[in-house]
């Protein structure tokens, strides 16, 4: 049986998952909102950063959200903005397929990721992705642009928010544009932690 396709983003209290410009990525607030993640011992292991780091339940997350991912599927910005700042190792390990228009052969990196490059919509990049998955998931990684139309063409099964507390003012906001006409949650899960609260929800149509 196929797995789910889901997301998982951090997200400010104000609604916004990323600042406006790819350049601002590594910034302060960027920072702030992903300071829950840096730490963790998962994290840590996973880009090569050294030994140690913090476990509990939040690496437990993290970790569970990498081992049930089979395969990752993302937009050009996101790829873009990435190619510029992920290591030499890209932190998926998987497959990924990126949504784009530009022609590209396949990028295969070491230590298992290769990036295949979809030039004819988001259902053929998912449509190969799940191919390529198995019976395990597909992670729509971002960025917002490329959730919001997998989210609104109810391709998502479920999605979990790291909501942490800060506050953006202005950036990419998740659910700009989401066709809430067609688009029912219901939370299946509610954790909190000192730093962030983790909240899932299963998707279906309205």
């Amino acid at each position: 049986m196929a797995g789910k396709v889901f997301f998982g983003v951090s997200m400010s209290l104000d609604g916004f998952i990323a600042p406006d410009s790819p350049e601002e990525l590594m910034g302060k607030q960027w920072m702030e909102l992903q300071r829950w993640v840096f730490p963790l011992r998962f994290f840590r292991e996973n880009l090569k950063l050294g030994k140690g780091g913090e476990e509990g339940r939040n690496n437990d997350i993290a970790r569970e959200t990498y081992e049930r991912t089979g395969v990752s599927v993302m937009g050009k910005r996101m790829f873009d903005a990435g190619e510029r700042m992920w290591p030499e190792e890209a932190p998926f390990h998987t497959p990924v397929f990126v949504v784009t228009h530009e022609k590209r052969d396949p990028w295969e990196r070491p230590g298992g990721t290769t990036f295949h490059f979809v030039n004819d919509g988001i259902e053929t990049a998912l449509e190969q992705a799940r191919e390529a998955a198995g019976d395990r998931d597909v992670r729509v990684a971002g960025g917002g642009e490329t959730i919001l139309e997998y989210l609104n063409a109810g391709l998502i099964d479920e999605f979990s928010i790291a909501l942490s507390p800060v506050l953006f003012g202005a950036g990419i906001r998740l659910f700009e544009g989401v066709d809430a006409s067609r688009i029912a949650l219901e939370q299946v899960h509610a954790e909190h932690s000192p730093k962030v609260t983790h909240l899932t929800y299963s998707v279906r149509e309205r």
